[in-house]
């Protein structure tokens, strides 16, 4: 085993430049590896890209024929039970009770620009209650009500909370603003969606996977 100590400073000169050179030969390696990596990578996005495509292409027509196949009786529905057309989701089972298809679509919250007169009545309102510093706590806690989320959108759940305390208050103004606020509102239908459930030998609900997040 080498001892360092009995080696010469240019001994040990040519040992440091010899494992410098070492290191600077492994990280060009890494280097190497990484190109390598990243090529191989980019090649297999590359390779599966068209499955990926072709698959989401014949999930959007078969949803497109699900929604087809149960169009008839969707406005069958309408017009037996009376159903308004803006119920988000419809639910039918098989025969046997063993198999249910669920279609619906989601919706976004979305207010039309008259919410901001009634925010503004009802921020009047509310300031002209902030008389001393204990009130002034209790108006910035119901301000918060009126905040909006990371889109810009009202919560509707905070809404409900406003017209509860409007309410409570029987103050007109302050209904005034709520109900402008309510009347604001108009959801915006997003994506449709498909769900498949059928149930399992305990007799719960299982989904069928038809994503590829969920398969």
């Amino acid at each position: 085993m080498m001892n360092l100590n009995e080696l010469t400073p240019e001994e040990r000169k040519v040992l440091a430049r010899e494992a410098l050179e070492q290191e600077k030969e492994a990280e060009k390696a890494k280097q190497e590896q990484r190109k390598v990596y990243k090529s191989m990578t980019a090649e297999k996005v590359t390779a599966v890209f068209p499955s990926l495509m072709e698959q989401s292409t014949l999930l959007q027509e078969l949803k497109k024929h699900i929604y087809d196949e149960f169009q008839a009786a969707l406005e069958m529905k309408y017009e037996l039970y009376d159903t308004k057309e803006s119920q988000q989701s419809h639910t039918f089972m098989s025969v046997d009770g063993m198999q249910r298809v669920t279609l619906g679509y989601y919706t976004t919250d979305d207010y039309d620009d008259t919410v901001n007169s009634g925010i503004e009545i009802v921020r009047e309102y509310l300031s002209g209650l902030a008389h001393d510093d204990n009130s002034r706590v209790l108006v910035s806690a119901v301000m918060k009500l009126l905040s909006k989320d990371k889109k810009g959108t009202l919560k509707p759940s905070r809404v409900i909370q406003l017209r509860q305390m409007a309410n409570e208050s029987g103050d007109d103004r302050f209904l005034e603003g709520v109900k402008i606020i309510e009347a604001a509102y108009s959801p915006a239908k997003s994506k449709m969606f498909v769900k498949a459930e059928q149930k399992n030998g305990l007799g719960a609900w299982v989904s069928v996977p038809l994503g590829m997040t969920e398969a």
